[in-house]
């Protein structure tokens, strides 16, 4: 009988790392409250909501310079690594679906500071080095390896 098991892994990055996934969970943050916000102007336009694939063009969009639908301009998301942004726009997508399904709250906007977070969605993407205690992250993140000192079985 095979046994699957799961291990979580506390990182300790370093002072650069640290404003780095700072600044990732930063531009996460922002892409999902711009999102949103998108969507209820076009709901408030009479305009249908669009889906994760027209939001995924709005970002390339925003990557490229062109503004926000607060009206400034965001040249920084494109330092960012674009797949936790694409999997911040899932994120939304699955909230709507939630909300539409009575299975949730209406979407709401994230607050600076408050359980910021990023995430990678293959894990492939993800390089771990028990021998060493470290953790690679992809080079387009900028984090580079980071020391993973805490780890637990579950």
């Amino acid at each position: 009988m095979q046994r699957l098991q799961a291990f979580k892994y506390e990182l300790i990055p370093g002072g650069e790392q640290q404003r780095q996934m700072r600044r990732f969970a930063g531009s996460c943050r922002v892409v999902f409250n711009e999102a949103l916000a998108l969507q209820k102007e076009r709901y408030d336009q009479s305009q249908r909501r669009l889906g994760y694939a027209g939001l995924c063009k709005e970002l390339t969009a925003w990557r490229n310079g062109a503004p926000l639908p607060s009206g400034c301009t965001a040249a920084w998301l494109a330092d960012a690594p674009v797949h936790p942004l694409q999997q911040t726009l899932q994120d939304l997508e699955r909230a709507y679906a939630n909300f539409f399904a009575k299975r949730a709250d209406f979407p709401r906007f994230k607050k600076k500071g408050r359980s910021d977070r990023f995430r990678y969605p293959v894990p492939k993407q993800i390089k771990l080095d028990q021998a060493n205690d470290r953790v690679s992250c992809p080079n387009s993140a900028g984090c580079g390896t980071v020391a993973a000192v805490k780890c637990w079985a579950s």
